[in-house]
């Protein structure tokens, strides 16, 4: 027997799991008439689903406004918000992210991660920077694939770190138990994260963090691997706080005009505010 929220994604595929089961708990599905309000709920095969959902046009997604650090013709560098979303993930996604932002200033480029170079999880904010033509994409992705770009985070994490400066070296695998994260694991790919702690106190270590290859979550699931998660992860065992105390600071990298550069957005005042007032 299938469920429910599965059902309602084999008849809208451009909608998330998840985003179905908002649906059903809001009332917006009936099963044979009635309204069902469990996404779990079981189905016979006779049943019939009705969803109660119109997607809206692209043009009806709100509207953002993204803190510009750099632009040229190619590319553009931001300084991405804390709970902005970098792009859909392959589904129907009713909100702005920097993938939509970016969207009137692509040329020939289109797809829903259209000049998407790099990203930023959701809950991390600082430097991003996005390709405005194809050929502006292939140079700057060529750079992180070759590990040629040089990025630095900071980071807030609950006590002292055992050494004042380090190289975890771990590699990183899918965890089968909770397949939307990730673990250190013997049969990862190979990850890489130089850390300094820049600053301690009041029970929290500020530091600076390195990345040497670039798996999904890798900061973060180093540092919970080492026992000292960031402050706000609670994916990772981190405690609850006001964000994920996660920032990206640089980006160095060279520009499709051929420069090498550097930009900067400093990080937040409330992760050194941690370390004074907690």
């Amino acid at each position: 027997m299938a469920r429910l929220d599965r059902q309602v994604v084999a008849q809208l595929p451009q909608l998330s799991r998840s985003f179905a089961a908002k649906l059903i708990e809001a009332g917006q599905v009936s099963v044979n008439g009635q309204v069902e309000l469990k996404p779990s709920h079981k189905l016979a095969d006779s049943d019939k689903i009705v969803v109660d959902y119109q997607p809206p046009n692209a043009d009806q997604l709100p509207v953002i406004e993204l803190p510009i650090v750099y632009e040229d013709k190619s590319c553009v560098v931001i300084n991405k918000p804390a709970g902005i979303l970098t792009h859909s993930k392959g589904v129907f996604n009713p909100e702005a992210t920097v993938a939509t932002w970016l969207q009137p200033k692509l040329s020939n480029l289109d797809g829903e991660r259209a000049g998407i170079v790099h990203r930023l999880d959701r809950a991390t904010s600082g430097v991003m920077i996005c390709a405005k033509t194809p050929e502006a994409l292939a140079w700057l992705q060529k750079q992180f694939s070759q590990r040629k770009v040089r990025k630095t985070y900071q980071a807030v994490v609950k006590t002292e770190m055992p050494k004042p400066a380090a190289v975890i070296d771990m590699p990183i695998e899918r965890n089968p138990k909770r397949p939307q994260t990730f673990r250190a694991g013997p049969n990862g790919k190979p990850s890489i994260t130089e850390y300094e702690v820049i600053k301690t106190g009041n029970g929290y270590s500020l530091l600076e963090l390195r990345p040497q290859t670039g798996r999904t979550h890798q900061l973060r699931v180093h540092l919970s691997h080492l026992g000292h998660p960031i402050i706000g992860d609670t994916l990772y065992g981190g405690p609850e706080a006001d964000r994920l105390y996660l920032h990206a600071e640089s980006l160095e990298l060279t520009l499709p005009n051929k420069k090498r550069q550097t930009f900067y957005v400093p990080t937040p005042e409330q992760f050194k505010d941690l370390l004074t007032n907690g």
